[in-house]
C-alpha cells in the first residue's frame, strides 16, 4: 500500500507530543531568533508604556472602565519600587535581546523566568486588585510566556548537545 506525504511524516511522529515535534524541526538558532524577535517586540512595547507614563499622552487602549490601559499607566501600578513599571519591562527585555544574541541560553532563560513572574504579578494586580485589563500589558505577558518557553526548549537542546 502506498502512503501519503503526509502519512509518511505524521507515521514518524506517532506517540510524541508536541512539544517533541517541535524540538525535532527546530535548532536552537531558530529558537534564539524567535527569542530575538518577540523580545524586540517586548522593547518596543515597553518603550510605548513608557512613554506614555512620561509624558501623560492619553493612551491608545483605554476603551472603557474594565479595558484601560490609562488605569495602570498613571494607576497604583505605575511605578515599582520607586521606578516606573514599564522599565523593568524594558530592562529585562534589552537584557533577553542580548542574552539571545550571545546566545546565553541560561541568562535569557532565568530573566525570561524573572519577566514571567514579574507579568504574573502584574496581571494579579490588574485583574483581582484594580478590576482592569490592559491590552498592552496582556501583549506583553503573552510575549514573556513565549519566550520563557522557548527558553526552556533552548535548555533541553543544550543539554540533548543540538
Amino acid at each position: 500500500m502506498i502512503k501519503s506525504r503526509f502519512e509518511r511524516s505524521v507515521g514518524s511522529y506517532r506517540g510524541r507530543s508536541i512539544i517533541e515535534v517541535n524540538q525535532l524541526d527546530m535548532n536552537k538558532n531558530d529558537l534564539f531568533r524567535f527569542i530575538k524577535i518577540l523580545s524586540a517586540l517586548g522593547i518596543l512595547l515597553a518603550v510605548y508604556m513608557l512613554w506614555e507614563q512620561i509624558t501623560h499622552f492619553p493612551s491608545i487602549c483605554s476603551i472603557n472602565a474594565t479595558i484601560n490601559c490609562d488605569a495602570i499607566i498613571s494607576g497604583p501600578i505605575k511605578d515599582t519600587l520607586g521606578l516606573p513599571t514599564p522599565l523593568y519591562g524594558l530592562i529585562g527585555y534589552i537584557v533577553i535581546f542580548i542574552a539571545s544574541i550571545l546566545k546565553k541560553a541560561k541568562l535569557t532563560f532565568g530573566m525570561a523566568t524573572f519577566g514571567l513572574a514579574f507579568c504574573l504579578w502584574i496581571a494579579y494586580r490588574e485583574l483581582f486588585q484594580l478590576h482592569v485589563l490592559c491590552p498592552l500589558c496582556i501583549c506583553c505577558q503573552l510575549i514573556m510566556l513565549t519566550v520563557f518557553c522557548l527558553s526552556i526548549l533552548v535548555l533541553k537542546k543544550n543539554q540533548r548537545g543540538n
